[in-house]
């Protein structure tokens, strides 16, 4: 007996939304794994028997398993009718596809959600979850909207930004007026005018609401019926990220946030590579065994389900952290606790002036747990003349960090604010490979800012865990803009927004009294 396949047109708020059903070999009813996915425009032009052909080949592992799949193409994208603007139709959508599946003769009373970035997150924007939802596979995406959007008030271009406009009516004839120098338009609050012929709300408020207090991000659009989704689950979620996702920090976040029974049940897998747990051969490093499916098989997603209905012995061990060691080389498994021990690394014995202008600010290499990209080789050292770049001294003994590092900066400007962008990078013979970077403002941090005085600002970086050998050394790069991935700052006070003009800053570093904290695993 085939497999069987066939589509149908689930009604959202009066739209048809294409959906795929993919069903094992036998008559009856079977667990339903739930999946929606913005990422279809290529089948669009395809039949529906070519549809559900490629469907069934994609997910043949999955029905012989005995898993029913249900895959919906969302609103206004692939087969789908409507428009797609990225997240404000999801939770209704997406609890529409979870009622119409509760009515077929196929479900038998278990839904499992699975997905990856906004694959993941539709599902988020449906909590709280009902009874029927046994288990979850959540990858690569964390709860909190404004993470997605901004890091300390500097909105992620590299990110948010371009995938936004990529996203936004992307079926539509609309010609978008788009580069990407786009990001640079002062004032920025002219973006979806100029870049789109039309104001588009939530977009434009976001651009408004720079911090995570801001009440946008307690409405429907700044994604407050995602925000808290997994604290409180009552079914198992294995949740995967990479140490170079988009949202490392924010998962770590989750985790951490997540009631003791809750997390007691699920499990956090984490890869040393990027948003798609792979790597670019010719700027990143390629660790042994070190994707998901190299270390824990091609099918750890459907072992993770099978643990669930069948008590069979899980992928990895319920309600711990497992992750990949870098430079280690190998997987680990434990509650990935911030060590007690730490070590202070002075950054140097002087201070350095530069000057930042930014109509030509500096460009970094890899997005690092914050933006695409992830991990790359730097440029060498101090490439241009607003980039300090200093090394720590030689590790003289063979050092585990695990955690979350951080580092103090006192700095001075003769501007009202400016910013300051540090990034973590490991000296190994190759060249210097990008760890964690954290970027903040005078005025986000400190609340004002007097020109001409010295003040401290500290960064704290994601979660990451390597091991530095003896005699490699860490570089830190210190300057006042990354260009590539964070919108650039003005050196004026305010809504970076609504400015419309920008002026050069004259900046000081006083490396003799800045540090970098690394926190270490001691034996």
């Amino acid at each position: 007996m085939e497999y069987k396949a066939y589509c149908e047109a689930v009604v959202s708020k009066g739209t048809r939304l294409f959906t795929a059903v993919l069903l094992p070999r036998d008559e009856g009813q079977f667990p339903c794994v739930v999946i929606r996915t913005p990422y279809v425009d290529a089948l669009e032009p395809l039949s529906e028997a070519e549809i559900c052909a490629a469907y069934l080949k994609e997910h043949v592992r999955w029905l012989e398993r005995g898993y029913a799949i249900v895959l919906q193409h969302c609103r206004g994208r692939g087969k789908s009718e409507g428009d797609c603007i990225p997240y404000i139709n999801e939770r209704e959508d997406t609890r529409a596809l979870y009622a119409w599946i509760r009515q077929q003769p196929f479900y038998n009373g278990e839904l499992f959600l699975k997905g990856g970035s906004y694959l993941t997150s539709v599902h988020y924007c449906a909590a709280p979850f009902e009874e029927d939802i046994k288990g979850a596979i959540f990858g690569i995406q964390d709860t909190e909207r404004y993470n997605i959007c901004y890091r300390n008030g500097f909105l992620k271009k590299g990110l948010h930004g371009n995938w936004y406009v990529g996203m936004y009516k992307a079926k539509s004839k609309m010609k978008k007026h788009y580069t990407k120098g786009s990001f640079e338009t002062l004032p920025l609050s002219a973006f979806t005018e100029t870049v789109f012929g039309e104001s588009v709300a939530d977009f434009d408020e976001m651009l408004r609401s720079p911090r995570p207090t801001d009440p946008f991000w307690q409405t429907h659009n700044g994604g407050a019926d995602a925000r808290g989704a997994t604290d409180h689950v009552n079914f198992p979620v294995l949740f995967t990220t990479g140490f170079y996702d988009l949202y490392t920090g924010g998962i770590f976040d989750m985790w951490h946030a997540m009631s003791a029974e809750s997390r007691a049940r699920c499990a956090l897998l984490v890869s040393p590579y990027d948003h798609g747990d792979s790597f670019n051969e010719a700027t990143g490093y390629a660790f042994p065994k070190g994707r998901r499916k190299e270390g824990f098989g091609a099918d750890h997603e459907i072992d993770w389900l099978d643990a669930i209905r069948k008590g069979s012995k899980p992928p990895v061990p319920p309600g711990k952290v497992t992750y990949y060691n870098l430079f280690a080389n190998c997987w680990q498994t434990d509650d990935f606790a911030q060590p007690d021990a730490a070590l202070s690394l002075p950054l140097g014995k002087a201070s350095v002036s530069y000057t930042y202008n930014p109509f030509d600010p500096p460009r970094f290499k890899g997005g690092l747990s914050c933006n695409f990209g992830g991990s790359a080789f730097q440029d060498p050292p101090n490439a241009r003349h607003d980039i300090i770049s200093v090394y720590t001294a030689p590790f003289e003994r063979d050092t585990q960090v695990k955690g979350k590092m951080s580092a103090t900066l006192r700095v001075c400007s003769d501007c009202e604010d400016t910013c300051f962008y540090v990034r973590v990078s490991i000296a190994k013979e190759r060249g210097d490979f990008g760890l964690r970077d954290d970027i903040t403002s005078l005025c986000y941090q400190l609340g004002d800012y007097a020109p001409g005085t010295a003040v401290d600002l500290r960064f704290s970086f994601d979660e990451h865990a390597f091991l530095i050998k003896k005699g490699e050394r860490l570089r830190v790069d210190i300057a006042s803009a990354n260009a590539e991935h964070y919108v650039r700052h003005t050196n004026k006070k305010g809504l970076y927004s609504e400015q419309a003009t920008a002026k050069i800053a004259h900046n000081t570093v006083y490396l003799q009294h800045s540090l970098l904290t690394v926190p270490i695993e001691e034996k």
